[in-house]
């Protein structure tokens, strides 16, 4: 259970903020988990890296309020964008920024699900993905809150071949999604009915990601400390591990854990 950088098609393979301080959320991120941002040139319209000891973990840009409210957006990996958008399309999805060419090293798009809730599509060509996954300081795992688990299911499994299973979960059961490719050994996130979730009471359906700590506590302590904003406290939960539900400064949703060990 868990991201790889071994990346197959459906798999989330880029994550990436917009948020209207780029360097007020880099040294927001610089405290919490150790990244540095690094320009991707002149000709990328102010688009950078987050960087943990010279490896990509994540890529950040600076917004305009017209280009929606600062947040965090998850890519899933496709062969063929364009392809990828079309079906997404036809299954009651949006083409919020239809695939484009970016600087040679993959192609990117912008979409909405059946919820509208946005999500990414990379393409890749030099640059696969993130260069590291499922280690302290990057992307481990991603949950989709949404009001209907059953159409959300549907939408990714026509628009990205995304399949779903049900787990054992304190209180319930817990629906998880792995790629067709890999199978549940390759399992990478979950959906979540948007009213279970007293953090989510009221909010919009979204995508969140989670990024692997070593100590959640220190985390929460550092980004309150830093102006962000704690919509979940710190919190065990049995066999998955402690966490947390953070913003950072400007309003963009994030969680953090310290995975339990996985059992062989």
């Amino acid at each position: 259970m868990m991201l790889t950088t071994r990346f197959v098609d459906g798999a989330p393979n880029w994550v990436d903020v917009g948020t209207p301080d780029i360097d007020g959320a880099t040294s927001f991120y610089d405290a919490l988990f150790g990244w540095r941002f690094r320009s991707a040139g002149p000709d990328a319209g102010g688009y950078g890296f987050f960087q943990l000891d010279g490896r990509t973990v994540a890529g950040g840009m600076q917004t305009t309020p017209e280009q929606g409210p600062p947040s965090w957006t998850v890519y899933f990996r496709t062969t063929d964008a364009q392809a990828t958008a079309k079906t997404a399309e036809q299954a009651h999805g949006r083409v919020l920024l239809p695939p484009m060419d970016v600087m040679g090293q993959g192609t990117m798009a912008v979409l909405a699900d059946q919820a509208g809730v946005t999500f990414g599509l990379w393409e890749p060509a030099l640059t696969k993905g993130v260069d590291v996954a499922d280690q302290p300081g990057s992307l481990c795992w991603v949950e989709l809150y949404t009001p209907d688990i059953a159409a959300a299911a549907a939408f990714y499994h026509t628009a990205l071949g995304l399949e779903t299973s049900a787990a054992p979960f304190p209180g319930g059961t817990y629906t998880c999604v792995n790629p067709a490719d890999g199978g549940e050994e390759a399992m990478f996130g979950g959906i979540v009915p948007l009213a279970d979730d007293p953090a989510e009471a009221g909010s919009d359906p979204y995508w969140l990601p989670y990024f692997e700590v070593t100590d959640v506590d220190a985390v929460v302590a550092e980004a309150t400390g830093r102006g962000g904003g704690v919509r979940m406290p710190a919190t065990d939960v049995e066999g998955v591990g402690r966490i947390a539900k953070l913003a950072d400064p400007y309003g963009a949703r994030f969680a953090v854990i310290r995975s339990a060990p996985q059992e062989a």
